[in-house]
């Protein structure tokens, strides 16, 4: 059976803390020290010791930056002494590990052939315009893709606005008792449950962009709340989606660790993914709502995109 995701294999075998040796490394794959360096420079563009060496660079930069020492970030990054680390850092960086400047004015990233970078702690990020040097880029997403998103977070605000007006047994019944279209996201028995993935689901997948810590997705009824907190979400995963389509980046992969095992994901892997699980989450609110009496084609909860487009745009570009 081929391997599903071969560049984790790689990744993983080069960047494990346990392998500084390039035969460590080639045993984790069960290949040949010849065929495992071959593999990856060939994969890469760039040996696999060297990438090695600047990712970990780039993580104890990262760490820098969020207040850990040099001498913490140098051992604990494999160095055998301060002296070492800093010498290599200052060839990389220009500069000693002490005068890095703070992570709100400058990155983390060095110079790479493959755009293959350190993102967090958890989290790789593949930069597909290095990474596939000379590969056709798919076209733009355009104005198709900032229409369904964005009609995406503002039907959802609609749901939960209408929702809020519900009795709370009404909210909680389980309507479709044993449904539950994937197995990871729990019941979707309730409005209340279909509703809290409708709001909560888009979290990790920022998390693992943004290479910020994983949300607390422990179930909560409280419907206000979870209005307010689906709005802060809308306003970073927008922001995520303008920042993916400005940089044509929708190839471009994050390699997820906290996934069992650590898996890659495609940019627009995870925004089609998103909004194919929102759209079924929606019409499955709606039908229960009708099932609780609400008219669900009425006014602002007319489910369309085109009537939600012409009503808010006049029908010109979101």
């Amino acid at each position: 059976m081929p391997d599903p995701d071969p560049l984790r294999r790689l990744l993983d075998a080069v960047l494990d803390d346990a392998n500084d040796r390039l035969d460590a490394m080639a045993e984790g794959t069960f290949t040949s020290r010849f065929h495992f360096a071959r593999q990856v420079r060939d994969g890469s563009g760039e040996s696999p010791m060297a990438l090695r060496r600047r990712v970990i660079l780039e993580r104890a930069a990262w760490q820098l930056q969020r207040g850990g020492s040099v001498t913490e970030t140098a051992f604990g990054n494999g160095y055998a002494s301060v002296e070492g680390f800093s010498r290599a850092f200052t060839r990389a960086y220009g500069h000693p590990p002490t005068a890095l400047p703070p992570a709100d004015r400058a990155g983390h990233w060095l110079p790479a052939p493959n755009g293959i970078h350190f993102h967090a702690p958890t989290v790789l990020y593949v930069d597909s315009t290095a990474a596939r040097r000379g590969s056709t880029m798919p076209e733009p997403a355009g104005d198709v893709t900032a229409i369904m998103v964005r009609h995406d977070l503002a039907d959802i605000d609609v749901l939960l606005r209408v929702v809020a007006d519900l009795p709370k047994d009404e909210y909680t019944r389980a309507r479709l008792p044993g449904s539950r279209p994937r197995s990871f996201d729990g019941p979707s028995e309730s409005l209340a449950q279909v509703m809290w993935q409708l709001a909560t689901s888009k979290e990790p997948w920022l998390a693992a962009i943004e290479g910020v810590e994983m949300p607390d997705l422990k179930p909560d009824n409280e419907r206000i709340a979870l209005r307010a907190r689906h709005r802060r979400t809308a306003a970073r995963w927008l922001s995520a989606v303008r920042d993916i389509e400005r940089r044509n980046a929708w190839s471009d992969r994050v390699v997820d660790a906290l996934c069992d095992p650590p898996e890659s994901f495609l940019l627009g892997q995870i925004v089609a993914h998103e909004l194919t699980f929102s759209a079924h989450r929606r019409l499955l609110a709606r039908w229960m709502l009708a099932d609780a009496g609400v008219d669900v084609e009425a006014g602002e909860l007319d489910p369309d995109p085109i009537i939600w487009h012409r009503r808010h745009t006049g029908g010109g570009t979101p």
